[in-house]
């Protein structure tokens, strides 16, 4: 009798346990791919690891863009060590589609390119005439250490002249000349960086 009463609960425990065994199963949610698709998603789904269910929109643009037998087929001929980056680079690529249907991502590139070409004739301009400024400075302090000592100058002309037309008026006042010795201020505190002045 007692050997009855433990075969008959045994199966009452076996069913118990696999209705949790099923309600388990069933709790489980689909992947965002097969959840739009609306399909059974398999344990073997080759979208669930990339498009997680808490991410619908992600799955939406790629395939309203490519299509999801193409993105599938795609993520099988690609070895699995790389699949995640070829996932990111369709969703940014869809989503640049999305935001601009005629360009997509080509228009950002080229935005960006742009700008790029823009900073650097920035660049450009603003070497150019730090060269300038040195040039211009070289060439004041050298007229200015030959009015001092009295001595002749090397220079037939002025260096900036060649970059700017309107430096190339001060030469003639910058020669060698008593007035202009008188008009030198000598402090032996100042190094030859100083400007003179009147």
């Amino acid at each position: 009798m007692r050997d009855a009463v433990v075969v008959m609960a045994v199966p009452g425990a076996g069913a118990g346990g696999g209705k949790a065994g099923g309600g388990g199963a069933a709790s489980a949610a689909p992947c965002a791919a097969c959840k739009l698709l609306r399909r059974r998603c398999a344990a073997g789904c080759v979208f669930a690891p990339y498009f997680p269910p808490g991410e619908p929109h992600k799955f939406a643009n790629v395939h309203k863009v490519f299509g999801a037998s193409n993105v599938s087929k795609l993520l099988q001929e690609i070895p699995v060590q790389h699949r995640g980056d070829a996932v990111s680079s369709l969703v940014y690529e869809a989503n640049a589609r999305v935001r601009d249907p005629v360009y997509g991502c080509v228009g950002a590139i080229s935005s960006l390119q742009q700008q790029v070409e823009a900073l650097q004739a920035q660049l450009a301009l603003a070497q150019a005439e730090m060269v300038r400024l040195k040039m211009s400075n070289d060439y004041i302090l050298h007229r200015l250490k030959a009015a001092r000592t009295g001595g002749g100058s090397s220079y037939t002309g002025s260096p900036s002249s060649m970059c700017s037309p309107k430096t190339a008026e001060p030469e003639a006042h910058c020669k060698a000349t008593p007035e202009l010795l008188d008009m030198v201020v000598d402090q032996p505190s100042m190094d030859d960086a100083h400007f003179w002045s009147y």
